[in-house]
């Protein structure tokens, strides 16, 4: 592969279809929090953006390491995510059943549950590594601040997002937002066993 117009396209575009999971899990974020702070989300895009580039960098390492034993873990990558999310996701949903009052549900998104989320949306991004197998290290990383980049730009997205409709659905933010997060999973796995 060389350095050209478009080995940078197909990293944007990559950088896109990956950040798909995370976008919808930072559109449930925003709608939990609607009141949440520039700089959380800011905070919470950039885990999501070093979850989707640190991933295929670790795959890419995978190849050209230890091919065989990514290739045993690889058959776990839907069941980890799928479980990761049911988790976080019943959580919110629960807390939004449960919250009869009406108010939005307050200590939405803490560091563990974003650090799982990061983990769950960007974990079938291992394979990436597989498909940038080819680039030197140099492209291979250029490629994941590329994915980065895409990542942060369309979690800040859905977090806007969330957090504008968030306001208008108060109560019933928190149990969507768990369904979502809830559904993802299911497709993570889905197309992940297919």
């Amino acid at each position: 592969m060389e350095w050209n117009g478009i080995f940078f396209f197909n990293s944007i575009l990559l950088g896109a279809g990956l950040a798909m999971d995370a976008f919808s899990v930072s559109l449930a974020n925003g709608l939990n929090e609607p009141g949440m702070k520039k700089q959380k989300m800011c905070g919470i895009a950039g885990v999501f953006a070093l979850f989707q580039a640190a991933m295929p960098m670790i795959g890419w390492i995978c190849v050209h390491t230890m091919l065989r034993y990514f290739k045993m873990f690889e058959k776990w990558i839907p069941w980890i995510a799928l479980i990761l999310l049911l988790l976080i996701g019943g959580k919110m949903l629960m807390d939004g059943i449960q919250n009869k009052d009406g108010e939005t549900v307050k200590g939405s998104v803490g560091i563990a549950a974003l650090l799982i989320q990061g983990v769950a949306t960007s974990i079938d991004a291992l394979s990436v590594g597989f498909a940038i197998a080819e680039y030197a290290l140099a492209m291979a990383a250029v490629c994941a601040l590329i994915i980065a980049a895409v990542t942060f730009v369309i979690c800040m997205a859905g977090l806007m997002i969330g957090r504008q409709f968030g306001t208008k659905l108060a109560n019933k933010a928190a149990v969507f937002g768990g369904v979502i997060l809830i559904v993802i999973g299911f497709e993570i796995f889905i197309t992940g066993i297919l």
